[in-house]
Parts: structure tokens; C-alpha cells; sequence
């Protein structure tokens, strides 16, 4: 890995609160990573895991959902909602063998542009000692060998004698 190695950081964050203390930041010069890219939605509770798991099939090294405080949701219960599929995804990448630690949920609310750089800045150095992802990569990899594993059930398949009820029959069977 070289030095110059910078994480992909996706953040979904609802626009009531997180977005508007991320907005904040930036009218108050607060310096956080560059690296992150924020998607923004009405809710933390639109979240939905598959984007997630996209972001990371795409090439994010980490994700960071942000929504509004417990009690201060401008949906009611949308953060609740953010909440337990956060816990469930959480438990679903750990099985996939992707570090819990790439995938983070914050509750910041609209005048915590401080929290927004702090909680950036720790998830960028966090992600940068774990290192890349790389989910593109072992795709592509995956790919590659189910390549070689298909050519290889070809070449057995092409030497094979047909057994004595097939053996009149050149095409395999329509189902």
C-alpha cells in the first residue's frame, strides 16, 4: 500500500440535521477530510442497506450514515428506523468478512458542524490504518477464477462418454 493511498468515504446523511451541520462546517472554515462523499436524504431512516452495499461493491472503502438525535427526528421515528437496519447491516458486512469498523452511524444534529469534521476526520484515519477494501478487485478476481473453473468443467465435460441412455442424444436436455 502506498502512502499516498486516500479512503473512499460514502456518507448518507439526512438533511434536516446532518447535512445542515455538515453545511455548517463548511461556512465555518472547519477543516475535515476531503475524501468523503455525502449523499444527501430527507431521512437517516431512507437509508436502505442495499445502498450501502452498493456503495461498497462500487469501490467505497468505508460508509458513514449521520441522522438526526433520538427524540429529534423531523420524520418522528425515521433515526429508530436507521437505527435497527444499521444494526442488522452492521452484522450482515461482519459476515461477509468486512471490518465492522467501515461502516459507522452518527446522530449529529443541524448545529453540530464540530461533530461532523471530528467524527470525519477519526473515520478517514480509522479507514486509512485498515486500508483499502478493495471489493472491485476481488470481484474481479472472482470472476477470473469462475472463468477458469467453467473451462475446466468444459475440457471434462468434452472428454466424457455419454452413459448408454444418452448416448444417441448430441445435445444436453431443454428443461
Amino acid at each position: 500500500m502506498t502512502n499516498d493511498w486516500s479512503p473512499r468515504i460514502v456518507a448518507f446523511f439526512c438533511n434536516w440535521c446532518t447535512y445542515t451541520a455538515a453545511d455548517l462546517a463548511g461556512v465555518s472554515r472547519l477543516k475535515y477530510a476531503s475524501n468523503v462523499r455525502v449523499i444527501r436524504l430527507m431521512c437517516s431512516g431512507r437509508v436502505d442497506p442495499q445502498f450501502v452495499l452498493d456503495a461498497l461493491a462500487k469501490g467505497a472503502d468505508a460508509v458513514l450514515i449521520g441522522g438526526c438525535h433520538p427524540f429529534d427526528c423531523h420524520y418522528v421515528e425515521g433515526n429508530y428506523k436507521c437505527l435497527r437496519r444499521f444494526q442488522l447491516l452492521k452484522r450482515m458486512v461482519q459476515e461477509l468478512g468486512i471490518e465492522g469498523d467501515r461502516l459507522r452511524l452518527e446522530w449529529i444534529s443541524a448545529a453540530e458542524g464540530d461533530k461532523v469534521r471530528t467524527v470525519i476526520n477519526e473515520m478517514s484515519a480509522t479507514i486509512r490504518r485498515l486500508g483499502p477494501l478493495g471489493i472491485p478487485a476481488k470481484v474481479e478476481e472472482w470472476d477470473r477464477e469462475m472463468e477458469q473453473f467453467a473451462a475446466g468443467i468444459e475440457v471434462l465435460e468434452s472428454q466424457a462418454e455419454p452413459c448408454e441412455s444418452h448416448a444417441g442424444v448430441r445435445e444436453g436436455a431443454n428443461v
